[in-house]
Order: structure tokens, then sequence, then C-alpha cells
């Protein structure tokens, strides 16, 4: 397939089990292309949207980590794991949960809604000391992790089946929704973990369009499951090219801006027609590109 036929962003819904490197290796085989990445990793346990970068556009991956993601989940009071989610070896059992009530379970879920700090689970890729934790934690070694700034923007309590706590959370990006039903056990005195986790959406995209596993591997795409360069970012703010723009930019040359107060860390999408041109920043002489992505 060449590479002005390929999607720039495809929209995978990955079952439980298979890794994300799994499900970009089906990708690279049925697409025919080695550079397949993704814009953020869901566990084999977990399913559900996965968003895949194709040839050039892998360039794009850093920009959707601006993007909130929507999850729902289940916590398992009772019980903690070393890997705060089911895969791992249980640490802590109480039947203080027999004794929670759908109050206590309300007021401990809104002390997790909005900003705070959270400490990210052992078993992770946060780096301590130039090590990832989770490769320490598997040694045996006992890491301190700090904790980091998070943003729980909506938290929901679906349905309560003690011990089963059902929930749907926006969150934003580095927010680990293990650790969310951690410490919504702790809170409650009994301890939890997560038995389940299903990602809904990744900004403005959502698993409802996406492709599953088995129909990725049949090379069974629809329509709606993949974007182009222009349309995977345009949730960005937008700026449109004339044509002498457009051979100022591929040339890496400033454009004006016009619109000098926007948010100067936030990027731009510089288009013409339907095709990403390139990537932009603002400083204080107007836009300058980025990324650029020249006509083939």
């Amino acid at each position: 397939m060449r590479e002005t036929d390929l999607p720039a962003l495809l929209l995978v819904d990955k079952p439980e089990g298979p890794t994300s490197h799994d499900v970009i290796q089906v990708a690279r085989r049925v697409l025919g292309v080695r550079r397949v990445g993704h814009t953020g990793t869901l566990d084999p346990f977990a399913s559900g949207l996965l968003l895949l970068c194709v040839g050039r556009a892998t360039r794009l991956a850093e920009y959707f980590h601006l993007l909130s993601k929507t999850y729902s989940a289940t916590a398992a009071l009772g019980l903690e794991t070393d890997t705060e989610d089911r895969t791992g070896a249980v640490t802590v059992r109480s039947d203080d949960w027999r004794s929670v009530t759908r109050e206590d379970i309300e007021r401990a879920a809104d002390r997790l809604r909005g900003e705070h700090g959270q400490v990210p689970p052992a078993f992770s890729a946060k780096k301590v000391a130039g090590r990832r934790a989770y490769v320490a934690a598997r040694a045996g070694e006992t890491i301190e992790l700090a904790a980091r700034a998070v943003n729980v923007h909506a938290l929901e309590i679906v349905d309560i089946r003690l011990p089963e706590v059902d929930f749907v959370a926006e969150v934003s990006t580095g927010t680990y929704v293990r650790s969310l039903a951690r410490d919504l056990g702790r809170d409650l005195g009994c301890g939890a973990h997560l038995s389940c986790l299903r990602r809904l959406s990744i900004g403005p995209f959502c698993v409802a369009d996406a492709v599953g596993l088995a129909d990725l591997a049949e090379a069974a795409i629809p329509a709606g499951a993949s974007r182009s360069a222009a349309q995977s970012l345009s949730w960005l703010p937008t700026r449109s090219l004339s044509e002498s723009e457009v051979t100022e930019v591929e040339h890496g040359r400033r454009i004006p801006d016009p619109d000098q107060h926007g948010d100067s860390d936030q990027p731009v999408a510089l288009v013409v027609g339907e095709r990403l041109v390139a990537v932009g920043r603002r400083d204080s002489k107007g836009l300058r590109p980025d990324k650029v992505f020249p006509r083939d």
C-alpha cells in the first residue's frame, strides 16, 4: 500500500489479552508498513480504544497527550494487589467492604474528583533513578514513587454490586485508573484493586468508531475507523494557508499569526484544504513550523 493511501490515524478496539504491541504488529502486517506507533498504551488485561499513528503520522503521536481519556472500570473491594489490578499478587485482604454503604462510596469518589496528587503504581513505566519502576518491582525491590499532579475531570459511580463498584472516569493524561481504584479502596478502609478496564474515548475519538482486532487482521477496516492527518488533528486550533504560505511553511519559515493572543503552548494545525502541511507553534514573531509534512 502506498504511503498516500494509508490512514494517518487508525482507531482500533483492542480486546482483553493482546498487548498494545501485538496490535501494532497486526497493523504493520495488514498495512504493509513498519512505521506504526500508538498514542498511549493499554495493559493486556484492558480493552478498548487504541489510537495508532501510521507512516509519517507517527510524528504526531506526542500531540495526543493533550487529550483527556474516558474509561469504564470496575473496582473490586476487599483485595489489594501489587500491580493494583487483577493480574497481581494479593497483598491485602479485608472483609470490611461488607459494611460499606453507597453513601460511603459516593463520598470517597467525590474526594477523587478534580486536581490532586496521585502516586503511580509500583508496576508502572515511571522511572526511578533511571530504571523503570516495574523492573525494580519485579526484582522484589521496594521503591518510592513521588505523587504527580493529575486531574479527574469526572467520576461517576455507575453500579454497586458489593464487593464490586462500576464507575466511569474522564481523566487527564498520566492518570492511572488502577490507582483510582486503589485510592478508593483505601479511603473506604477495605482496600481495592482494578478488576476490569475499558477505554471508551480519547478526546473526540470514540471506541464505537474503531475497528475490532479480528476485522483488522482481515483488512476489513470501516471508513469511520481511519482518519487523515488533518482530520486526526481537527481538535487543535487550525490555520488555513494560502499557496504562498504553504511554500514558506514547507521551507520552515514563519508566517503571520492572526491570533497573536492565543495560547503559545498549544500547537496549531497548518492546513491547505484537506492536507496537513505542518504543525506550528506560536512565538513573538508569528507561527513557526514545528513539524513539516511536505507534499509527496
